[in-house]
């Protein structure tokens, strides 16, 4: 189980992994994972380019290769680029040779890149000694939960508005389970933060 704000304890228990930003300002950054896919990241930015903010992207080496043009068109954007694997693999269930060639295959696809966010958020803390030499690993401080098949626009918007703090590190989804969830409440949800005060940046 994926809690919506992960415990204190647990951060305690990885403090080598960013969940969240310390700032005093009132500041969050936006996340998206997953993509790129045609109609989601689309869809994602035009609405952070009408909303006037930028977000950090963290894609899978195959979805670029598939999606080219969107890729460059996330870049062009002024928007921040992140790995999240090549293949899109478990943690958990991958030997760490294999998981690190996974990632570095990735990166070449972005060359300079020193973010990288594990599918499904799992790690070995054989995976976790050998990444963080090269990489600044990003979990998150919300986790919306919208690629849940059963989950409403609403659970989603309340989700992050009744866990939002200072620095906080959100978590989007920019793939066909999410799309629709997405396109009904991305907007709503950038502008009810807005409304609470705070501002929107990329991570690093």
């Amino acid at each position: 189980m994926l809690f919506v704000k992960p415990p204190k304890l647990l951060r305690k228990f990885y403090p080598s992994i960013v969940w969240s930003k310390k700032t005093d300002k009132k500041e969050v950054w936006l996340t998206f994972d997953d993509g790129p896919t045609p109609e989601s990241t689309t869809h994602i930015l035009h609405v952070l380019k009408k909303q006037k903010i930028k977000a950090t992207f963290f894609l899978v080496g195959e979805e670029i290769q598939k999606y080219p043009e969107l890729f460059e068109d996330i870049k062009t954007e002024g928007h921040t680029i992140g790995n999240h694997s090549y293949s899109h693999i478990n943690g958990w269930k991958t030997k760490t040779r294999n998981y690190i060639d996974d990632i570095k295959k990735c990166n070449r696809l972005m060359p300079n890149n020193i973010l990288f966010r594990p599918p499904y958020g799992k790690l070995t803390f054989s995976q976790i000694k050998k990444i963080k030499k090269n990489y600044k690993i990003i979990l998150w401080d919300i986790l919306t939960q919208d690629y849940k098949e059963k989950i409403s626009s609403e659970k989603i918007k309340e989700n992050v508005l009744k866990n939002i703090t200072n620095g906080a590190i959100i978590v989007f989804h920019n793939n066909n389970k999410s799309y629709k969830k997405l396109y009904t409440n991305l907007e709503d949800i950038i502008i009810n933060i807005k409304l609470k005060g705070y501002s929107f940046s990329t991570i690093w």
